[in-house]
């Protein structure tokens, strides 16, 4: 997990596109959003790793919306018991069903299918929201940050400039 976030400051500093970072944030979003107890997340997880996305955003993400996604459950069975009780497309999850190995998706649980629903639903705000953060980062934000009092005097610390030593060491 240090190595992702180092990575994860890593790009926020560098030369990557500001879309790569946003588009991981929002990939990590939809995977941190569902249960990990089915078929579809782990079907998404691959197929997102093929994507030119910066990879330690998206597992950082991807953890950090997983701790958070507890809290906001209700909301996706509600939202997804509203999109399974929708009475045009009951035969439609019916046959579903029928299908071989589409039910390991779990796509018929409230939860998965409201967190899928609501990750995209939110996937475009939260991509200009993080594309802003990041210019506002490379611009504004990182030389107040890497010029306050509190920083420098935080690194003085022996315990915070050895962490700095290790993050170097593992950023090569």
């Amino acid at each position: 997990m240090l190595k992702a976030i180092i990575r994860f400051f890593k790009a926020l500093n560098s030369n990557v596109h500001p879309g790569e970072i946003a588009h991981a944030v929002c990939l990590g979003m939809i995977l941190g959003f569902m249960p990990k107890t089915n078929a579809l997340w782990y079907i998404l997880f691959f197929l997102f790793c093929f994507l030119r996305i910066n990879k330690a955003c998206y597992l950082l993400f991807t953890f950090l919306f997983s701790m958070i996604t507890p809290l906001i459950d209700p909301i996706f069975h509600k939202v997804g018991f509203t999109i399974l009780s929708h009475e045009p497309l009951i035969p439609i999850y019916i046959k579903m069903l029928e299908i071989p190995y589409l039910p390991l998706t779990k796509f018929n649980n409230t939860i998965v299918i409201g967190s899928l629903f609501c990750g995209i639903l939110l996937y475009i705000p939260i991509y200009i929201l993080s594309r802003l953060i990041v210019h506002l980062w490379r611009r504004v934000i990182r030389q107040a940050v890497v010029n306050s009092k509190f920083v420098k005097a935080l690194s003085k610390l022996p315990l915070i400039s050895k962490f700095i030593s290790v993050s170097k060491e593992l950023a090569k």
